[in-house]
This record gives C-alpha cells, structure tokens and sequence, in this order.
C-alpha cells in the first residue's frame, strides 16, 4: 500500500477556494476518476478523492460519489488495518447513507482515534482524527487489471524487496501473511501455503516458484 500513500500524501493542502473560482486540481480528480457531472471544488468529494488516488496506483476504486461505496470494495481488514486500507466512517448516524472515506494512517495511542489522509476534510486534503466510535470498517484495495507479480523464487527466511511484493500481492488475493515488511516469515509461509492447498497438483510447500506465481496470478485477475 506504499503506492497509495505516496500519491495521496503529494496532495496534501489541496482546498476548496471560496467564491465562484473553483480549485482546478479538485476538479481534475473528479474528471480523472470518471465523475465528469462535477464542475465546482464544492461537491462532496471525500470518495472522489480517494478514487482518483486508487486510479493513479493501479487499484479497483468504488466508481461511486457516496463514501459509503468502500463498504463493498476491496477486501475486509477489519481486524488487520494497515496504513494505506481504506477506512470508512458514518455520519449522523449509523443507519444513515451519510459517510466519509479516507486513506487510514494509523490509531492514536489510546486507541481512541482514527487518523486518515483524506479529500474533504476541513475543505482540503488533509490528515485528520476521527473518533474509533464511527468506524464502519476498513477495506484493502485489490489490482485492477493485470498483476505485476515477483519472478524470483522466494522461501522461508528470503528478504527483500520482492518478498515486499508478494506479501502485497497475497494480501490483495485475501491471504492473511501479516504485514508487508519484506521478510518471508512463517505468515508469509503459511499464506503460500494456503494458497497451493486451493490448486490440486500443485505442492503445498510454502515455497514461491513459477507454478505458484501463476495461480497467484490467476486468483488476482479473476
């Protein structure tokens, strides 16, 4: 999710201008993210934001306006929450259709807080606390289109930039191997292996190869 946060983070401070003059970055995300209805920098656009950076990094986005779209998008990481998941909030009410999404940075100490890198918030792009209390979930975006996977053979105890990748690319196909720290430990293994027990024929080793990388392929491009 490093990608994610790179491009959001080089937005920050992007606000809304008063008056009739628009801020044209704000609407070129909306342009850019298919949502050519919108002129103005003053339509809600917490969930364009967040599409147009999902856009820019490769990432199925909500292709919706209503923030509350995220709750179907990407895989649930309720329990797993990582810098760069998606995370969305009500607003009013629970029940309501009222929301805000943004791009999770992290807990406050207490766990009393959520901070998100999002659009809309105070009228710019900014990084914000929200209360944990208003938490609807937390989503982790998956590839849109075709997969760049790892060509390397990677086993237990590897390190590197390509165990960074597939630990990415096991995450996105919902495979739990923890977090994405470049070292193929036994999550990651056990997360190989999981995967090779879903393919008959294929050995269930724990060991990343060529066979392995297909299947992996094949399940993040159905």
């Amino acid at each position: 999710m490093d990608k994610i946060l790179q491009i959001a983070v080089a937005e920050l401070g992007q606000k809304e201008i008063s008056g009739p003059v628009h801020n044209p970055t704000i609407i070129n995300y909306a342009k850019e993210a298919g949502f050519s209805w919108v002129n103005d920098d003053e339509t809600p656009w917490c969930s364009i934001f967040v599409n147009w950076v999902a856009n820019k990094a490769g990432l199925k986005g909500s292709n919706e306006a209503n923030a509350r779209s995220w709750l179907l998008t990407g895989l649930n990481v309720d329990m797993t929450p990582e810098p760069g998941d998606i995370v969305i909030f009500w607003r009013e009410s629970p029940d309501s259709w009222l929301g805000h999404v943004g791009i999770f940075f992290g807990f406050s100490i207490d766990g009393e807080r959520v901070y998100c890198l999002g659009g809309n918030q105070g009228n710019q792009v900014s990084v914000s606390a929200f209360s944990i209390d208003n938490v609807l979930g937390f989503r982790r975006l998956t590839a849109s289109g075709m997969t760049n996977l790892p060509d390397a053979v990677l086993k237990k105890d590897d390190r590197g930039d390509p165990v960074k990748a597939l630990q990415d690319s096991l995450k996105a196909a919902g495979f739990d191997c923890g977090t994405s720290d470049g070292d193929f430990g036994t999550k990651t293994e056990d997360a190989v292996k999981l995967l090779q027990s879903m393919k008959t024929g294929l050995p269930v080793d724990g060991v990343y190869n060529k066979a392995t990388k297909d299947f992996l392929f094949e399940v993040l491009n159905q």
